[in-house]
């Protein structure tokens, strides 16, 4: 595969994408996690997909390993796995063949397509995970500072989300730094979310992608 679109791209945005045999090198260094369903992974530059796929994919073999037999469980962890996928890309061209890559990736494993309510919540993850914007100012594109939603699996069919801003989880290092004037505050007052969610379904999330909104809780 070639590794650049363009070798304007390249002058204009450092774009090189990493190629699969690397990809796969760098997460055999983090195995435990890189192969566990609920483990986060978020790539700042993730162009289309590269590594994110890998991820998923990865994700997916541990789903059928444990779940494979069960149609219930296999559908509803699949999509966990591709909930703890994220990325950010500047390029509009890029974040946009990412989300298409990662729906095919999860779309061929399952089995369904876009008449499936799993396809379309799968279709609304990726438009809140993989967000087209810029790492290093930590906004996305239409300048507001970049969240990111943490997805978590209730069990039962039932998920439940909350929403953060990336530059305070980024930033809640340094405030338990030792001597830091933030130093006697719990984590519990840190990871504050700026939004929690009703828990919701499969079709919830689906309904969610076809343009009808979801309360805050």
């Amino acid at each position: 595969m070639s590794l650049i679109k363009s070798k304007q791209r390249v002058a204009d945005h450092g774009e090189v994408f990493t190629p699969p045999w690397l990809v796969d090198a760098m997460l055999d260094l983090v195995k435990e996690e890189a192969d566990r369903i609920d483990s986060r992974f978020l790539e700042p530059a993730c162009g289309s997909g590269n590594f994110l796929i890998r991820v998923l994919q990865r994700k997916l073999a541990a789903v059928e390993a444990k779940f494979g037999k069960h149609d219930f469980e296999k559908r509803h962890y699949a999509l966990l796995g591709l909930m703890c996928t994220y990325g950010i890309e500047l390029l509009a061209d890029n974040i946009a063949e990412c989300r298409s890559n990662m729906l095919n990736v999860l779309a061929e494993y399952l089995n369904i397509d876009e008449s499936d309510d799993l396809y379309r919540s799968a279709s609304f993850v990726l438009s809140q995970n993989l967000v087209h914007g810029d790492a290093l100012t930590m906004r996305a594109q239409d300048g507001l500072p970049i969240t990111f939603a943490e997805w978590g699996y209730l069990g039962k069919g039932k998920f439940q989300r909350r929403d953060f801003r990336l530059d305070v989880l980024t930033g809640s290092s340094s405030f338990s730094a030792e001597g830091s004037l933030f130093a006697h505050l719990g984590k519990h007052e840190i990871f504050t979310p700026i939004k929690t969610w009703p828990t919701m379904t499969v079709r919830d999330l689906a309904a969610a992608n076809d343009g009808t909104p979801q309360e805050a809780a």
